[in-house]
């Protein structure tokens, strides 16, 4: 197995705009500071839930370099660099990894709905001009597209692709059974990260770490030293927030969240939209169960 890029819990973290729908630098700064002196074990920008989707190429390489800037090797940062246009991957990676990053994430081609062979190419064509550690990300609810464990199989020649991050979570022992320990796998839902980590994922790329980090990290590295119940009754205990945080399209509910607990999120770029009164009512009531003392406090400074 190639060595992990983090062991723990990494943030898909916000990415804030003001309202007139520029990003919000000085705010990404803050937030990236707090995860960092909250324990998290990794930043990861510029993700599904950074709403990479709708940002300009300058935008998404200064969105990177704030974050590798304002970690300063404190912690893995991780750049999203995925695309349905296999040259334009290709070419974003490349950009990327010039400013540092410790890793890029790379989603599945969507919309396109590729065939398993035209992902082995995109796959290739990607880690043959890579110098940095690639992870993958499969999502297919959102892609509709799925790596199989027979594609990861093929593309374990491939050693600079070190890890996954998935969300189809049923064929993670067919992972395992089929390529052994080739990769680490990280889990992309929040509310299944203990049962994949109990089948030998190295942690969690998530969204409620942007609300409660340290509760999320640790939560991950009790169940790594040996603490199940721990490791169990946080999973269970988050289990209420990561249902509202999905209670409309991410990231919408955890931008609303953040706003709510004082940060200045701002507005997420169309085509999502604000989120709706009973949404905002649930996210409310929810957040309300939860000790969010120390984003009080850091927000104080």
């Amino acid at each position: 197995m190639p060595n992990p890029v983090f062991v723990g819990a990494g943030v898909a973290v916000i990415t804030p705009f003001i309202e007139n729908g520029t990003i919000n630098y000085k705010e990404l700064e803050r937030i990236i500071e707090f995860e960092i002196e909250s324990k998290i074990d990794s930043v990861v920008i510029c993700g599904s839930t950074g709403e990479a989707a709708t940002m300009s190429d300058e935008e998404h390489l200064e969105a990177i370099r704030c974050a590798v800037d304002t970690a300063a090797g404190r912690v893995p940062v991780i750049a999203g660099t995925g695309s349905n246009d296999t040259s334009y991957c290709v070419n974003l990676t490349r950009d990327a990894q010039k400013l540092g990053i410790d890793a890029a994430l790379v989603v599945t081609p969507y919309y396109n709905k590729c065939t398993q062979e035209g992902l082995y190419r995109h796959y290739e064509a990607v880690a043959s001009v890579s110098d940095c550690p690639l992870i993958l990300y499969n999502v297919p609810s959102r892609t509709n597209v799925n790596i199989s464990p027979e594609l990861l199989l093929r593309l374990s020649k491939f050693e600079n692709i070190v890890g996954v991050k998935e969300c189809n979570l049923n064929q993670v022992p067919d992972i395992y059974s089929i390529c052994g320990d080739r990769y680490n796998l990280y889990s992309g839902e929040d509310g299944l990260a203990i049962p994949m980590i109990s089948l030998g994922a190295k942690g969690v790329i998530s969204v409620v770490a942007n609300i409660l980090p340290e509760l999320t990290s640790s939560m991950i590295h009790s169940f790594i030293d040996g603490d199940v119940k721990a490791a169990r009754d946080a999973q269970i205990k988050l289990i209420p927030l990561v249902n509202a945080m999905f209670c409309e399209v991410n990231p919408i509910p955890v931008k609303e969240a953040m706003n709510i607990l004082g940060w200045d999120a701002g507005p997420c770029r169309l085509p999502l939209c604000e989120m709706s009164e009973a949404g905002h009512r649930r996210v409310v009531e929810t957040l309300a169960h939860y000790d969010t003392s120390a984003v009080a406090e850091f927000l104080k400074r």
